[in-house]
C-alpha cells in the first residue's frame, strides 16, 4: 500500500503521546498500580503491514467468551470476521465488541509468530472504528499490548485459537518487559494461579505471630 510521509509522522507522534500518557496520567496502568514506567517498545514502522480488509459480519452479533489472565472469562460480542491478504494468502481474524461503553469501536485480538518472543506472548490487540461499508485498513503498526502485559493489577481477554496468525508480524508494540513475557495465554494463566497460591501459603505477620 502506498503511504505518504504523513503516515510515519503520525505513527511516531502517537507513540510519543502514548508514552506521555502511560508515564503520567492517573488512568495509566503504571500510575494506578504504582509500577515504575519505562518507555514502551516498538517494531520500526513498516508500511507493508498496513493492509486492506473487509468485515464479514454475522447476521446478528454472537455472544462470545475470551479466556482471561485470571482464568476467568470476558464476555464480549463477536461481530464477524475481518478478511485480508498477507503472507500470500487470505487471512481471517474474529472481531469483537466490548459493549455500549466503547461506542463504535471494535477490537481484534491476535497472536502471531513473534508472540512469546519479540512481542507479548498471550497476544496483542488492534482497534477498528466500525464503518457502514465494512471496508478497512488494518494497520498492524498500531497493534498494542493489553494492560496485563505491564502489571497483574488488570484482567484482560486473550485471543481465541482462531486468531493465531501462522507468520510473524514484526509491526506494532513489542513486549514491554522480557522478564514478564509468558509464552502463551495458558502460560500466563498458570503463572497467575501459581502466584496467587504462593501468596496464600505465605504466613502473614501480625498479632499472635512469634
Amino acid at each position: 500500500m502506498n503511504l505518504g510521509p504523513s503516515w510515519r509522522r503520525e505513527l511516531l507522534t502517537e507513540r510519543r503521546m502514548k508514552d506521555e500518557f502511560m508515564a503520567r496520567h492517573p488512568e495509566s496502568p503504571f500510575v494506578s498500580s504504582r509500577t515504575p514506567f519505562r518507555p514502551l517498545r516498538y517494531f520500526a514502522p513498516a508500511p507493508r503491514w498496513v493492509v486492506k480488509a473487509r468485515l464479514d459480519r454475522h447476521s446478528e452479533p454472537e455472544e462470545a467468551y475470551l479466556r482471561t489472565n485470571r482464568d476467568g472469562q470476558a464476555v464480549v460480542r463477536c461481530l464477524g470476521t475481518v478478511v485480508f491478504r498477507a503472507a500470500d494468502r487470505e487471512q481471517r481474524l474474529k472481531v469483537y465488541h466490548a459493549g455500549e461503553a466503547v461506542g463504535p469501536s471494535a477490537f481484534v485480538p491476535f497472536r502471531d509468530g513473534t508472540s512469546g518472543k519479540e512481542s507479548y506472548g498471550p497476544g496483542r490487540y488492534l482497534v477498528i472504528d466500525l464503518r457502514p461499508d465494512d471496508r478497512y485498513e488494518l494497520d498492524f503498526n498500531r497493534a498494542f499490548n493489553p494492560y496485563c502485559a505491564y502489571t497483574d493489577d488488570f484482567e484482560c481477554g486473550f485471543p481465541p485459537a482462531e486468531n493465531d496468525l501462522p507468520f510473524a508480524v514484526r509491526a506494532g508494540e513489542k513486549v514491554w518487559d522480557p522478564a514478564r513475557n509468558p509464552a502463551t495465554p495458558s502460560t500466563a494463566v498458570k503463572r497467575m494461579v501459581e502466584d496467587a497460591l504462593a501468596r496464600r501459603r505465605t504466613p502473614r505477620s501480625g498479632r499472635g505471630s512469634s
